[in-house]
């Protein structure tokens, strides 16, 4: 039986273009004289579609674009495609999430997806009723069951705890199976396929049949994927994996003892990537397809010269490529002379557009029409957020005028606990860096230095917003080492005062640190949405009430 995984990026809603893009994976698919292609979850409408899927019309729309494709490859392999199909029971929602085998110029089955997540960026129950069967196709004389995505996950722990009495693939290994079928999407965050990799063996190796396991690749707004499609064989040993973040395919013999040949070159099994330059790509990857599918072909980034818009302004000549990219310094009054030099040394390297505008007289123009209203007042973070959004209306003006896309330039540890300016550096359409700790972007500046790309001063000198004399990021914030800790250990593990104190941190300081992560939550709301890489992301993923209490009170 010889397979074919075609690992594609899809977009969501747009039934046509992927539609298209299903239809070249065949005719590559056929010209290599297979028995089966498999495509990710979901291909034809794209994932995740959201409230897409209440339009009556997308879901009309997939229905006929299916009978076509299944019409039009009736002389060729079978398929199995993702996409959605109508619930056939009365109660619960009216549609589910599909695995359809097309075959012979029909769709000869429907497999519905038992096990629909609702938890991070998943919200499957909200549009989808759960299948209550399995499904066993014949190709090739070999019987073969289909799974779809979370029904692989079945025996993982969310948050400590099993969320399913349903055990699809056990259902799929009493049915007499010889081949396992999983399409997927299954989102990124760093050090997650390691984990996919070991539960998908495992779930081989408890059905006793080679799997394969075919996952989408693309970022579709704030979700990135990351592809790594794989086979494993029955004892859940890998033999083939595809590429990360990319589009990629395969074709793969499974013999009928089980043994798995894989034709051409592929990923090399086995090695774990650079975790800076897995982040690096996913960035570049979810970045560049948000311009794509957006058509917004252009970049705007206020480079300061300090390491958060640096890194940015790297992610962004990456996806965009450096002819797309505008950089703007914006010196104000408190702004050093070498913040200046470095923002015009990164621009060079990058071989970007630089301009530089600055912001004093629009700055003193707020000053002077509002110091009649404000009083006798000492400067403080009224003057200091006049700057930052003296510097977001010009970069927003831009934009405007020419049509390019603002990059914020906040990272995750400033955006928790409220260290940005809402309508300032807040300001734009895409928060590149809003999942990636501030520790995790020195290493990434450290990365595009040994590119040659940012001044070694950019990573050394302290971090500073420069809206005041002298201002360091240390006068506000502890030291970002001990910052990021804390952080992570509530927003990504959840973690209570009493646990984080307990962890070993100092007590005043962790209680001051959540009590802004709580008192920030409205800034967050109004955030540019944001690339997922971690486990937890502030957006879809992270759903807190604003009109809380910040004492932390409310927690034993």
């Amino acid at each position: 039986m010889r397979v074919a995984l075609a690992q594609i990026n899809t977009t969501a809603g747009d039934v046509p273009g992927n539609a298209a893009a299903l239809r070249e994976a065949w005719s590559w698919a056929r010209s290599e004289g297979v028995d089966l292609l498999v495509v990710p979850e979901l291909a034809l409408v794209g994932y995740p579609p959201r409230d897409l899927l209440l339009r009556e019309s997308v879901i009309r729309a997939a229905e006929r674009a299916l009978e076509e494709l299944a019409a039009a490859w009736a002389d060729g392999p079978a398929a199995v495609i993702g996409t959605v199909g109508r619930n056939p029971r009365a109660v619960g929602p009216g549609i589910v999430n599909a695995a359809a085998f097309l075959e012979g110029g029909r769709v000869a089955a429907t497999y519905a997806k038992r096990l629909l997540p609702t938890y991070d960026v998943f919200d499957e129950r909200r549009y989808f009723a759960e299948g209550d069967r399995t499904c066993v196709v014949e190709v090739a004389g070999r019987r073969v069951g289909l799974l779809v995505c979370e029904d692989l996950w079945v025996r993982d722990l969310v948050r400590g705890r099993h969320l399913y009495d349903a055990d699809p693939p056990a259902d799929l290994a009493a049915a007499g199976i010889d081949v396992a079928v999983c399409i997927s999407a299954s989102p990124y965050h760093g050090d997650k396929d390691g984990h996919r990799r070991s539960l998908f063996g495992e779930e081989a190796r408890r059905m006793g049949v080679p799997l394969v396991a075919v996952n989408l690749v693309g970022g579709n707004d704030d979700v990135l994927f990351d592809g790594r499609s794989r086979v494993f064989d029955a004892q859940g040993e890998e033999h083939v994996r595809l590429g990360a973040f990319r589009e990629d395919r395969r074709v793969v013999s499974i013999a009928a003892d089980g043994g798995i040949t894989a034709e051409g070159e592929g990923a090399p099994i086995g090695a774990d990537r650079d975790s800076d330059e897995e982040l690096r790509e996913a960035l570049v990857m979810g970045l560049g397809d948000y311009s794509r599918k957006t058509k917004l072909r252009k970049a705007l980034v206020g480079l300061s010269g300090g390491i958060d818009s640096a890194v940015v302004a790297c992610l962004a000549a990456e996806a965009f490529g450096p002819e797309n990219v505008l950089t703007v310094a914006m010196p104000g009054p408190f702004t050093a002379s070498m913040s200046n030099e470095d923002a015009a040394a990164i621009a060079q390297a990058l071989g970007v557009e630089f301009l530089e505008i600055p912001i004093r007289q629009p700055y003193e123009g707020f000053l002077e029409v509002l110091d009649p209203h404000f009083g006798e007042r000492d400067f403080g973070v009224t003057e200091e957020n006049l700057q930052a959004r003296s510097r977001g209306t010009i970069l927003m003006a831009i934009s405007n005028r020419l049509g390019h896309l603002v990059l914020t330039t906040g990272n995750k540890s400033e955006v928790a606990v409220g260290y940005c300016t809402l309508y300032g550096d807040m300001n734009g359409g895409l928060a590149v860096i809003s999942d990636v700790w501030k520790m995790r972007v020195y290493e990434l500046a450290r990365l595009y230095a040994r590119r040659g790309w940012i001044p070694g001063r950019v990573i050394t000198r302290p971090p500073s917003a420069e809206l005041a004399p002298d201002q360091k990021d240390s006068d506000s914030l502890p030291p970002y080492e001990v910052l990021d800790r804390i952080l992570e250990a509530r927003i990504e593990r959840g973690a209570s005062l009493h646990e984080i104190v307990a962890s070993g941190e100092d007590a005043q300081l962790a209680e001051r640190v959540l009590k802004l992560v709580e008192r920030n939550e409205y800034k967050r709301r109004q955030m540019a949405p944001g690339l997922k890489v971690s486990p937890t992301a502030f957006g879809v993923g992270w759903r807190m009430p604003i009109a809380r209490p910040v004492d932390l009170s409310g927690e034993a």
